[in-house]
């Protein structure tokens, strides 16, 4: 229980974040003030520390399960009618089945996962530290552990086949984390596809389509996570499925009347608290409580690299392809005029977008923790909030969240500490 966040996603990979996290704090310590040195990363404790973190979690998720009487069992599952699952010897009936099979890593085609070529879950067992590695894959798990790898001491270079890492965001925020990790000494190489790859006992070298050459430890291959359910029956019990993706409607319900699907397997974000709410979602709907729908562009996304990246709602560009070019405005905050931001060491932005005389309908930022301002942006995307709205309401100081605070003020024509 638990799926791929819990023990193999989100979980484990934060808290080798936060670990890299402290091991940056120590390298960048003086400049505080404390003295303090830096040896080595003692990758047995910094995984001791991950597995109690998900341990807890497991076991909290457990004692959840337990006392709302909740029936678990273990064992492969298939769906073997429209209201029905087969799990070995066992059938087990019910007027409605939610299909919530997760997903897996996806290679490459040609691209054998194997030796020194893995994916994140492989990344998350290691027991070493590498001195070099090669990243397949700009987007949020590839600039996450190239993050830490850089973090614990390691030489990281990015491949992505896009012209910007991170791709999904704001074009701004991509340049901007761009030039953050080039300052970091993380190495990325934009626009160039993937050719092939060889490895020995020593390491691999990976080959682009410009024929240039990438030689390192270890190839992480993340270039995103493909839908499970391969052989689980639902094709045929009637269930559309679309390259291995699960067909719903916007309520989430399959072909099938009696069957819904939730989580990475059905088109779109596949963020494990889109997942949670889908499956909130769905046990409201079959109690007839007829829950609101959350577009994809309206949920929150997060990105823990050093420095975070996180967003909601529409790019500039996506807004003007919606609305209209003459339609929508925006206004970046520098976050070098925010006094919290100062004295945590962090630059980065916070850009505001608004369609004129509207609401805001796109929040994106980049700079160290932005992801905890997320849910006062998320707030003022979904309830369609005007600038004007939120300019009245007071921004504690010091804090990161007054950034936010700027950025409706100068979008309510009202700048306080911006020209």
């Amino acid at each position: 229980m638990g799926g791929t966040c819990l023990h193999r996603g989100c979980i484990p990979t934060k808290a080798l974040l936060h670990a890299a996290e402290i091991a940056d704090g120590v390298k960048d310590s003086e400049k505080y003030g404390v003295k303090a040195s830096f040896d080595s990363i003692d990758i047995a404790g910094v995984t001791a520390y991950r597995e109690e973190v998900v341990s807890s979690k497991f076991k909290g998720l457990q004692g959840l399960l337990k006392a709302r009487k909740i029936t678990t069992i273990a064992g492969e599952g298939k769906l073997v009618g429209p209201n029905t699952v087969q799990v070995g010897d066992d059938r087990i009936t019910g007027k409605h089945v939610v299909v919530a099979t997760g997903s897996y890593s996806r290679s490459l085609p040609g691209l054998e996962i194997g030796g020194r070529v893995i994916t994140s879950e492989g990344a998350l067992a290691l027991d070493f530290v590498p001195k070099k590695v090669a990243v397949l894959g700009g987007g949020v798990i590839g600039v996450e552990f190239a993050s830490v790898w850089k973090s614990f001491g390691a030489d990281v270079t990015i491949i992505e086949g896009l012209p910007h890492l991170v791709p999904n965001e704001e074009e701004s925020i991509s340049k901007a984390l761009e030039r953050a990790f080039r300052k970091r000494g993380i190495d990325y190489k934009l626009g160039v596809r993937f050719s092939g790859v060889t490895q020995d006992d020593d390491g691999v070298v990976v080959t682009l389509e410009n024929g240039e050459t990438v030689e390192a430890e270890l190839l992480l291959v993340a270039v995103g996570r493909g839908p499970s359910t391969a052989g689980l029956g639902f094709e045929e019990q009637g269930v559309t499925v679309d390259r291995g993706f699960v067909i719903t409607n916007e309520r989430l319900q399959t072909s099938v009347p009696s069957i819904y699907a939730v989580g990475d397997i059905v088109p779109g974000l596949q963020l494990a608290h889109r997942g949670f709410q889908q499956g909130i979602f769905v046990a409201e709907e079959i109690a007839g409580l007829k829950p609101v729908v959350i577009e994809d562009v309206n949920i929150p996304k997060v990105t823990y690299s050093e420095p975070e990246v996180a967003s909601v709602g529409y790019t500039e560009a996506k807004a003007k392809e919606q609305f209209g070019a003459d339609k929508v405005s925006s206004y970046e905050y520098n976050l070098a005029g925010n006094g919290k931001s100062h004295i945590i060491g962090t630059s980065g932005s916070i850009k505001v977008v608004r369609v004129q005389d509207g609401p805001v309908v796109g929040v994106h930022m980049i700079g160290a923790r932005v992801g905890e301002l997320i849910g006062e942006a998320q707030l003022a995307v979904n309830w369609e909030a005007y600038p004007e709205d939120v300019a009245p309401l007071i921004h504690a100081h010091p804090t990161q969240n007054e950034a936010l605070g700027e950025a409706f003020l100068a979008l309510a024509g009202k700048p306080l500490h911006a020209l």
